[in-house]
């Protein structure tokens, strides 16, 4: 299983290596191949917005693609785990609605901005923020409850009710907004990786990998989890600590990747299961790797479907990942007895 593990990885490896190199010479811009390499290498171009459009479109597109499509699938992936529900994901806790709604607060309360005690936000810079405080409130209230309540499965549904009561204030926010703020909440709401700049992407990174860093340090409790708490117990795992890190890894990716790029769909749920499919098996050894490499791969093939019209436009990336991961769950549903995930 560990040499089909490793097997997996260098043919996940070879795939993001190609679909990047295709982000790269494809865009809504048509610039020559030629163009591009001169570009990449600091040497001079025909035009000079192509090298701005490189640098500062098409290079971080792909670093933010692969960085939060690995978040996303690797987040759905603990939480599968931790909640023993194969339809358990990302958003289910409510952290994206949370995000959401923040945003909703900024565009459609705010009208774009955040004023604070002699500091003015607006613009871009507000929307993160409001993005990561509202998934930072959400998660807080999740790590509350984890505290009062002992079992899993009333924990996810209680992350349930929360994403309806901000789902609700978000559909209040909308009646009361302008035309415009709601246009603009739901340009963000379609979900995109072209949301961090060149300046943005080193702190951007910077959460990102933080957040996969604490989840690779999570595999072997995970694993035990495997076997049921009781058994992780006896195992010596320490549930409660377990369970709390695992949320703030996966409310740290989930905010960071939501404040950015908007809540994307499907990802972080489908993915993990296109990883045990691939692997058939639940041991995080080689799964959770696995599932992050999956997770920009699949990232990178939606950046570059939603460029195809090239000059036409570019499709909003939450109408590319429903197609792709819909079917994942559907099978998923239809074959779930003959489909042993935790085991």
């Amino acid at each position: 299983m560990k040499n089909k593990g490793i097997t997996y990885s260098l043919i996940l490896t070879f795939i993001i290596l190609l679909l990047a190199g295709c982000n790269l010479f494809f865009g809504s811009v048509d610039i020559p191949a030629k163009a591009v390499i001169h570009a990449l290498l600091g040497e001079e171009v025909a035009k000079a917005s192509w090298s701005f459009i490189v640098w500062e479109s098409r290079v971080p597109q792909i670093v933010t693609a692969l960085l939060c499509g690995a978040a996303l699938a690797g987040s759905g992936l603990m939480l599968q785990t931790a909640f023993n529900n194969p339809l358990a994901g990302p958003s289910i806790l409510g952290i994206n609605s949370g995000a959401s709604l923040g945003v909703a607060f900024v565009m459609l309360a705010g009208g774009g901005t955040i004023a604070t005690a002699g500091v003015t936000l607006s613009g871009f810079f507000s929307i993160v923020l409001g993005a990561f405080i509202g998934s930072m409130i959400v998660m807080g209230l999740i790590l509350f409850f984890s505290t009062l309540i002992k079992s899993n499965i009333m924990l996810l549904i209680t992350g349930i009710m929360i994403g309806y009561i901000t789902s609700s204030a978000i559909s209040l926010l909308n009646f009361f907004a302008t035309a415009e703020g709601v246009h603009s909440y739901m340009i963000w709401g379609m979900g995109n990786f072209s949301g961090v700049s060149l300046e943005q992407l080193p702190y951007f990174a910077l959460f990102t990998l933080a957040g996969l860093l604490l989840s690779i340090l999570l595999i072997k409790p995970l694993n035990a989890l495997l076997l049921g708490t009781r058994y992780a117990e006896n195992l010596g795992v320490n549930i409660k600590r377990t369970r709390n890190l695992l949320l703030i890894s996966t409310g740290i990716l989930t905010a960071i990747t939501t404040a950015f790029c908007g809540p994307i769909a499907f990802i972080g749920l489908a993915v993990p299961h296109i990883a045990r499919l691939m692997l058939g098996t639940s041991n995080h050894n080689s799964l959770l790797p696995v599932t992050l490499l999956t997770g920009s791969a699949i990232a990178l093939l939606c950046n570059l479907i939603c460029i195809l019209p090239g000059e036409s436009g570019i499709i909003p990336l939450n109408a590319v990942t429903p197609v792709l991961g819909a079917p994942v769950i559907i099978y998923v549903i239809i074959n779930q007895r003959r489909i042993q995930y935790f085991n």
